[in-house]
């Protein structure tokens, strides 16, 4: 899809282009190799009144900051925004492109390195808190840091793309976990973290899900927002991401727009989602949410 902008743009400045399409970050990373998506970790950037917060972008797995973020990096910072992205739970010790390859590590690893990011943000900006935007494993791997590494404190508003609260489901995993450990093999064991240990925690059921499930997976004190889409093709059923709560919103595309068939890809490239997004970071200045037509992945 075309650029199209939501805002204004920041005052004195040329708005960048803003590619409302998931892939378009891909040949960001092909000839930018670790770089950051325009718009993202300017560290001289100072927060505004209106926008006091920075943006702290949480990519998926098989993500980085750079090809998850090709469409909120320029679309946020246009708006005014800090944005900062970060790569975690990548295996740094591998050669480009693998080394590229993020949320491959256990989470509560990736949580911590989280923590450090948003420290360094909040001392380069002087902010006292940030505001997360999550796609898929980066909805859920911040609860940990929030919950169990100091990170409550630290956030204002958490909104979440295709979250993945209740665990995933593509290919029936969750229901085939029981299974698989019937048959000796620990989804969120040792056999499958030297690939992507994040894989096995993120299924219904795993260690990880119970324990960021203990107690809800919410925190006081922060204003929870939830993007999903009805196509969702990793989180199975799709209401796997409703979670209710304090002070937490339950958003559905479709029900803007039923010209989006956007699935769990695409949702972090298209301007429906992005309408929410920019209204759940701003509630006091609503916008109108665009209806348009809107292709699986690559919406």
């Amino acid at each position: 899809m075309a650029a199209l902008f939501l805002g204004s743009g920041t005052a004195g400045a040329d708005p960048l282009p803003v590619p409302y399409q998931f892939l378009a970050g891909v040949p960001l990373e092909l000839t930018n190799p670790g770089g950051s998506a325009p718009g993202s970790n300017d560290w001289s950037c100072r927060p505004t009144a209106e926008h006091p917060n920075p943006v702290v972008l949480v990519h998926g797995t098989a993500g980085n900051r750079q090809t998850n973020w090709a469409t909120y990096a320029p679309l946020l910072a246009n708006e005014g925004y800090c944005v900062f992205s970060l790569t975690y739970g990548a295996h740094e010790e591998l050669p480009w492109p693998l080394s590229a390859i993020g949320g491959m590590k256990p989470m509560d690893q990736s949580a911590a390195q989280l923590g450090a990011f948003v420290d360094q943000v909040l001392a380069a900006t002087g902010a006292e808190k940030v505001d997360l935007v999550g796609h898929s494993q980066g909805t859920l791997m911040p609860t940990y840091w929030v919950k169990f590494l100091g990170g409550a404190d630290k956030v204002d508003k958490y909104v979440s793309l295709a979250p993945v609260w209740k665990g995933e489901g593509a290919f029936d995993l969750d229901r085939n976990a029981a299974a698989l450990r019937a048959g000796g093999i620990d989804v969120a064991g040792p056999a499958l973290a030297p690939l992507c240990g994040a894989c096995g925690q993120l299924v219904a059921g795993s260690p990880f899900m119970n324990a960021v499930r203990d107690g809800g997976v919410y925190e006081p004190g922060i204003t929870y927002t939830n993007i999903i889409t009805r196509y969702d093709e990793i989180v199975i059923p799709y209401t796997s991401g409703y979670e209710e709560g304090p002070n937490t919103t339950n958003l559905v595309v479709q029900d803007f727009c039923d010209r989006n068939f956007g699935e769990h890809l695409s949702i972090a490239g298209e301007p429906v989602a992005a309408a929410l997004v920019l209204n759940a970071l701003d509630p006091a200045n609503q916008r109108p949410v665009p209806c348009v037509f809107v292709p699986p992945v690559f919406g």
